[in-house]
């Protein structure tokens, strides 16, 4: 199913696989990343949004009608609307997030790029994710696509995954390691 190292399994891999093949056959895989950035913002800013997608309280039915109310009011057509809408009535809402993920992944397969996990303490810059991306195609060897996300527990540093590998230069990593060395020396 994935290439190049990366697993994409399970209900979250299938449907994605799905959504990126019908957005290849239509030569439409951009427009489909883009529609699926702007409806992981719209998760991302409206808490209640999320937790209709996520609960198991709503009804099938529910939660179609209220998904169905809001991609029409976003003016979300097309593929993407239609995949959504499909997920909605199968139920499988919960797994958008990763389905989101997975089609990225996909994309950037078939654009040969890797993708990048990072978690970082505070929001990257612009330029510290370029330099990031010039690092990273350094080691792959190909253009990498970089996911970020902020943990503030992390403290400082980052955790980059990449494939099966993860780099973890956070603070909180190796205060953790300090306090346990010294808990073998006292």
């Amino acid at each position: 199913m994935a290439e190049s190292g990366s697993m994409i399994s399970g209900v979250a891999g299938r449907y994605a696989r799905s959504l990126f093949d019908l957005a290849q056959e239509s030569n439409a895989v951009s427009a489909v990343e883009s529609d699926l950035a702007r409806f992981e913002r719209m998760l991302e800013e409206s808490p209640d949004f999320r937790r209709l997608i996520k609960s198991p309280v709503f009804s099938a039915d529910e939660q179609f009608k209220a998904v169905d109310a809001v991609l029409g009011k976003a003016a979300f057509g097309g593929l993407v609307g239609n995949f959504i809408r499909v997920v909605a009535k199968n139920r499988r809402l919960f797994a958008v997030p990763q389905m989101i993920r997975a089609f990225r992944e996909f994309a950037a397969q078939a654009r040969g790029e890797a993708t990048a996990d990072v978690m970082s303490a505070h929001a990257l810059t612009a330029a510290q994710e370029q330099e990031l991306k010039a690092a990273l195609k350094e080691v792959v060897g190909k253009d990498v696509t970089v996911n970020a996300s902020v943990d503030p527990s992390l403290l400082g540093g980052l955790v980059v995954k990449l494939g099966s590998r993860q780099i973890d230069t956070s603070l909180k990593t190796k205060l953790n390691s300090l306090k346990l060395a010294l808990k073998e020396v006292g």
